[in-house]
């Protein structure tokens, strides 16, 4: 919550996209979550930029198979879209299901894909309606995805405009140095009109390093030049380890030309 306090006037300046991360947290799920939101509402006074939260994500996975398991996960989802109600935020982060593991093993059976989406639509249905019914998207963020379309087709399968697709830069780029994914442009191709929400990181292709733009080594000439392309308007918002750096990673994408 300081960090609100301490860009307030940055975000505020240009309306830019913002995102509050607090809600991945159970101690925030479980606390005073509508006082929480109060709090960070009256902090965003005069805030009219696009605003989203990072839902609940740890421990959750969207394909779970168990239906005690399932239960607990749809918890934490309607607890994600209770705070987006209260702050009238208009996308929720969620983690995608695709696995390196699972890349190259749903093939396996005649039915391991069509499993997959099955399990997710038994997990995500009721958040996907209570979505639809507040005006917000749930955008679903590559993790290990090796295969950016696999989540693409994913969210087409809700037919619903509450289901998206998230990238985030950083975890495209792992993918592609470490497990041999296409290159970090080629998952915004592959988005197409589905493309809702960017996390922007740079990392080294290693780990997951939420470095700030030009601290590592992703090519970011050629995602932005995909962006451009794009037939979306995705929000694109800063997601660093440090908070600190949030206004030099902004100033170095617009001494590169990249962002305004």
């Amino acid at each position: 919550m300081p960090d609100l306090d301490r860009h307030r006037d940055w975000l505020i300046e240009s309306q830019r996209d913002l995102e509050i991360q607090d809600f991945i947290f159970p101690e925030i799920l479980d606390g005073d979550l509508e006082g929480f939101c109060r709090d960070a509402k009256a902090r965003l006074d005069g805030f009219t930029g696009r605003l989203g939260i990072h839902g609940p994500f740890y421990n959750l996975p969207l394909n779970a198979r168990d239906p005690l398991i399932r239960d607990v996960v749809k918890r934490r989802l309607w607890q994600g879209l209770d705070a987006c109600e209260w702050l009238g935020a208009t996308h929720m982060v969620v983690h995608s299901p695709y696995t390196t593991w699972g890349y190259n093993n749903l093939d396996k059976t005649p039915t391991g894909r069509e499993e997959l989406v099955e399990y997710c639509h038994l997990t995500m249905a009721d958040a996907v309606r209570r979505a639809e019914t507040i005006g917000c998207t749930l955008v679903i963020e590559n993790i290990e995805d090796k295969d950016p379309s696999a989540r693409v087709e994913l969210a087409k399968s809700f037919e619903s405009r509450a289901v998206g697709v998230s990238i985030d830069t950083g975890h495209a780029y792992y993918a592609h140095g470490t497990t041999g994914a296409p290159p970090v442009d080629y998952f915004v191709k592959l988005a197409g009109k589905h493309l809702a929400h960017v996390h922007i990181q740079d990392a080294d292709g290693y780990a997951d390093r939420h470095w700030p733009p030009g601290a590592g080594t992703l090519n970011w000439r050629a995602f932005f030049e995909a962006l451009a392309q794009s037939e979306t308007n995705p929000r694109l918002v800063l997601e660093l380890d440090d908070n600190n750096r949030i206004l030099e990673g902004a100033a170095w994408l617009i001494a590169e030309g990249l962002a305004r």
